[in-house]
């Protein structure tokens, strides 16, 4: 081919680093391509007191791309596909999408500001920079202590301004990062988990438009296009149009892929919706092996949420997410553990490499007794164990996500291989993950507490109940039968397989065993 492909980019580093690539897979491919560079009005803005959350998703980074397009100025326009308004100007047409890079945000932090203690590593009362409605909605659900303050410019401004104190941390995307191979070691970063905090959709994704009637460059876009992140990415994006909101909505989607036990396809999608940026966002999880009107289910039952009556075998802090979450979102929530404990003691601690909890009170009593760990390594079931962890001043090495013990039990023999592990555990408790170490020898059962049921009579009106532990579910009938209309929520599987000895329906499986899967559960049955 003898044309030359003219390629429309914006001018900043990161605009151009993606035109480039965008050039560089082209070339390889064996066509000829240049750029040339456009000023947009989101550049323009970054000189204007204005937010991005007013700017992202509604065209302000793209109309004049794509005003060049549609003049014949240029033959291809690169955007980073969050960008982009979730429909395309009449005659163009979004002809291929990138592969893609690391979808999640990342946390920087000035290490004087750092409290390994606290979410994320960051300090209490921080002052954190974001202009993003999406990511301010999701920091003050997970940190409502932190102050908020509006942060713009391109990606090497705004880590300047953080340097230069401005801020105390600033939430950016990691993929800027890491594709203008940025060095950040003088300040502290925390990369959050896209399963938790929830990315914008498409985020880490390049589009590349084309005039809707230029057959030859959309054959050529075929050949660079990742088809696999397309499927996934038109997920997200047709969950953002159903809900008309555009960037400025605070709104997040997340879609990955598994294969299941019988090898086929999974998709898994997380969401954040809020009605502004400083209310209480929803935060669902779903999944399909079959993705034909997928999105719009989604989009129904987060719009039909209804506030129904809670309660849950554990005992409630009104600090906690949980709690947060659901009286924010009008739920009537009560929670007690049925489950009294008791700190038990050991001499002294055995040989071992590792040590691995499966609950937060194998940690809290484990560490009541001040034990000496140095040289050990931790794992541990689910992020709430996890952040147990951290507030002892630990991290862990390896985490569980799965609630299926037995699954988390395979995947952590194949990490330690034939390292003795210490279990510090409540006497007499199920040993799921023990049972799947190929050597017994090397397992250290630590009785560090005990349990002693305590049932109590429930109010016939809560509708959901949610169960925490196989002990809490043999407690609650102790007193109380199974009404017509409630539904149950189990929280992994040795609590689903307690109910079904009970002849007991569980209308959900938590996917996470921390608050936030119990959220996310609640949510999903409501």
């Amino acid at each position: 081919m003898d044309q030359t492909i003219i390629i429309g980019t914006r001018g900043s580093e990161l605009a151009l680093w993606q035109a480039n690539y965008t050039k560089q897979l082209l070339e390889e491919k064996g066509y000829k391509a240049e750029l040339k560079i456009i000023a947009t009005e989101g550049d323009r803005s970054q000189q204007w007191n204005t937010s991005f959350d007013k700017l992202e998703g509604k065209g302000f980074f793209t109309k004049e791309l794509e005003e060049a397009l549609l003049n014949k100025e240029i033959d291809l326009a690169v955007h980073s596909h969050k960008d982009l308004p979730t429909t395309s100007p009449d005659g163009l047409l979004i002809a291929g999408v990138s592969k893609r890079e690391d979808p999640s945000d990342i946390l920087l932090i000035r290490k004087e500001k750092v409290d390994e203690k606290e979410k994320w590593g960051l300090k209490k009362n921080a002052v954190v920079g974001t202009s993003s409605a999406r990511r301010k909605s999701q920091l003050l659900a997970f940190r409502p202590d932190i102050e908020l303050k509006d942060l713009r410019g391109n990606v090497p401004t705004r880590i300047n301004k953080l340097r230069d104190g401005e801020y105390d941390a600033i939430l950016i995307a990691s993929a800027g990062i890491e594709r203008l191979e940025l060095d950040i070691e003088d300040l502290y970063s925390e990369k959050l988990d896209p399963s938790e905090f929830v990315p914008a959709p498409a985020q880490g994704v390049l589009a590349w438009q084309i005039r809707e009637d230029d057959n030859n460059i959309l054959s050529i876009i075929d050949e660079i296009s990742d088809f696999d992140v397309l499927i996934k990415i038109n997920i997200e994006r047709t969950i953002l149009n159903l809900f008309d909101g555009g960037c400025h909505l605070p709104l997040g989607a997340y879609c990955d892929t598994e294969f299941d036990d019988e090898d086929r396809l999974r998709f898994k999608v997380w969401t954040s919706v809020a009605d502004a940026w400083n209310k209480q966002p929803k935060q669902l999880y779903f999944q399909t092996s079959n993705t034909d009107g997928f999105a719009e289910e989604i989009s129904e039952k987060i719009k039909n949420i209804k506030p129904r009556k809670v309660f849950i075998t554990k005992n409630l802090n009104e600090s906690d997410y949980l709690s947060r979450a659901l009286k924010g979102l009008s739920f009537e929530l009560e929670g007690k553990s049925l489950v009294e404990f008791k700190q038990l003691r050991f001499k002294e601690l055995p040989a071992a490499d590792w040590i691995f909890f499966s609950s937060k009170h194998s940690v809290r009593y484990f560490f009541n007794l001040k034990p000496d760990v140095s040289g050990r390594k931790f794992g541990c079931v689910g992020s709430s164990t996890s952040a147990e962890l951290r507030a002892h001043g630990h991290r862990a090495d390896f985490i569980g996500q799965s609630t299926d013990n037995k699954l988390v039990g395979k995947q952590f023999a194949a990490k330690v291989g034939s390292s003795k592990v210490i279990f510090p555990i409540a006497k007499d408790s199920k040993q799921y993950i023990q049972w799947q170490m190929p050597k017994k020898d090397n397992v250290i059962n630590l009785n560090v507490y005990s349990m002693i049921t305590h049932s109590v009579e429930i109010d016939q009106e809560m509708k959901i109940i949610v169960f925490t532990s196989p002990s809490n579910v043999d407690a609650y009938f102790e007193k109380n039968s199974w009404l017509p209309g409630q539904l149950s929520i189990a929280m992994g599987e040795a609590t689903a397989i307690a109910l079904n000895k009970k002849k007991i329906k569980v209308h959900v499986k938590a996917s996470e065993f921390d608050d936030l899967g119990m959220v996310r559960a609640i949510l999903g049955i409501s």
